[in-house]
Formats: structure tokens, C-alpha cells, sequence
């Protein structure tokens, strides 16, 4: 049957590149449900509520916060090792639409546990509507997709595998949902130590939580007791920090024009 050949894009490749270092991580999934009905009737007190995306970022970055394995990544140079980062780096897929093309693209958030709510909320927001060129991160990507592979492929492995560049330009943890959509990745992939999913959160706040890890940097165990603690954060700390917003009448979404430039 005859097609036609459709030519790689360089976000394309960039999807590309990824998976062909994620590929090679041992990546083992932990799931916990959990009951988010406290955090659902908080969020629900607000007259502008913060995006789930937002909340269970802040909530993984507290986490992580005391947590060292969910800060440390296994890198190659200069010889096989764990190296822990001091604070987080989240690592946030975005969909957006580039030269007439729906893409992902990834937004890096540093120290997102030292961030208010509302920060993260108009940093989030600032990477889903800004110009995609706009966006730093976006714009240092693309720039790279479209170096011959060679030169993709020594930069993205050095960039994965040298310790004090890997959060800079990668981050420490990934957050990638669809439960907007009503679905959910069972199985996604990335070179990163852990990413964060989670499926469509139900009316009595029910909902599944994934941690997807590097087995090469921790065990099942620690996972199954983050996720616990990770349930009483986002019914905790993240409920009180909403109530005080609720209180203190500020908006849980504020403007941040240029805050990923």
C-alpha cells in the first residue's frame, strides 16, 4: 500500500531522544489509593481554585523535602554512583501547540516546596499560555532537537549523567498527567528517578496515585511509605496552606507574565 513519509519535527525528536535514555531505566510503579476529600472540600472554598496539577506538585515537593531518596539520581560519570541533590527540581509535561502541531514539552520548576500556591500556580499557567518561544526551557529544547542526532545524544547523556548539570537542565522529579482528559498513563517513561501520575479524581476525592521510580535508586518499600505520608500531606500542610488563602481573601491564582522567560 502506498503512503506518504511524514518528516520528523523537531519536537518529534525530542520525544525521541527521551525515550531512548528512558528506555534503559529499570522502572518499577508503586500506586496507593488514596481519599483527597479533605483537600477536595478545601480546594472547593475557593473562589478561584488552583489547578490539581499544582497541588500535587506542591504536596510531592514537601515530600521530597524529607524525603532524601526521592532527591537523589543515578548517574554514570565518572563512574557509576547516587548523587543527592539538596532541593527539588520539578519537571512538568506541558501540551502545546508549535507550528501547527500538538507537542510536549517540558517546564523545570527549582525548589517548588519553597513556593506559595498561587507561585506555582502562575508559573504552571505561564508555561501552558505564554508564546512557546517565550518559555526558556521550550525555547533551549527545541534549539537542541535540532542538532544533528550525534550531538543531541552526547549532550542529553552528559547532561543526564554528570551530576551537577542533571537538576539544572532535567530535574530531579517529573509530574505528567492526563486525568483532565478522564484518563490516565499506566506505564510512562522517563530517564528522570521518579515521576508522578495520577487518574481522575473522583466526587467523594478518591483517586490513584502513581510513583513510577529508578529500582537502581530505591526500593518498592520506600515508595509504598512515601506515598502514605504524601496522602497526609495533601490532606495537611496543603489543606491548611488553602485555608489561609481562603481566610486571608488572596487570590489562589495570581499573574506571572515573563516568569519562565
Amino acid at each position: 500500500m502506498r503512503g506518504r513519509t511524514i518528516k520528523l519535527s523537531a519536537s518529534r525528536r525530542l520525544v525521541g531522544d527521551l525515550m531512548r535514555f528512558s528506555i534503559g531505566v529499570p522502572r518499577v510503579t508503586v500506586q496507593r489509593q488514596m481519599n483527597l476529600r479533605p483537600l477536595l472540600e478545601a480546594r472547593h472554598g475557593l473562589d478561584t481554585r488552583p489547578s490539581w496539577t499544582v497541588l500535587f506538585l506542591k504536596g510531592y515537593a514537601l515530600l521530597s523535602q524529607e524525603t532524601p531518596e526521592l532527591r537523589r539520581a543515578y548517574i554514570k560519570f565518572p563512574r557509576p554512583q547516587l548523587y543527592e541533590y539538596p532541593t527539588s527540581v520539578a519537571s512538568i509535561a506541558h501540551e502545546r501547540e508549535h507550528d501547527g502541531e500538538r507537542v510536549v514539552l517540558l517546564s523545570t520548576i527549582k525548589g517548588p516546596e519553597q513556593c506559595s500556591i498561587p507561585q506555582l500556580e502562575a508559573l504552571v499557567r505561564s508555561a501552558r499560555s505564554l508564546p512557546v518561544l517565550e518559555i526558556k526551557d521550550f525555547r533551549r529544547s527545541l534549539k537542541l532537537a535540532r542538532a544533528p542526532a550525534p550531538v543531541r545524544w552526547l549532550l542529553m547523556w552528559l547532561g543526564l549523567n554528570i551530576g551537577r548539570k542533571r537538576a539544572r537542565f532535567f530535574g530531579t522529579f517529573q509530574l505528567s498527567v492526563y486525568s483532565g482528559l478522564g484518563a490516565e498513563s499506566l506505564n510512562p517513561l522517563t530517564p528522570l528517578t521518579t515521576l508522578l501520575n495520577y487518574g481522575p479524581i473522583s466526587e467523594d476525592g478518591s483517586v490513584a496515585v502513581r510513583v513510577h521510580y529508578d529500582h537502581r535508586v530505591m526500593d518498592g518499600a520506600n515508595i509504598a511509605r512515601a506515598l502514605e505520608r504524601f496522602e497526609r500531606i495533601l490532606n495537611g500542610e496543603i489543606v491548611e496552606e488553602i485555608k489561609v488563602l481562603a481566610q486571608s481573601g488572596a487570590p489562589a491564582i495570581t499573574s506571572a507574565a515573563g516568569a519562565s522567560k
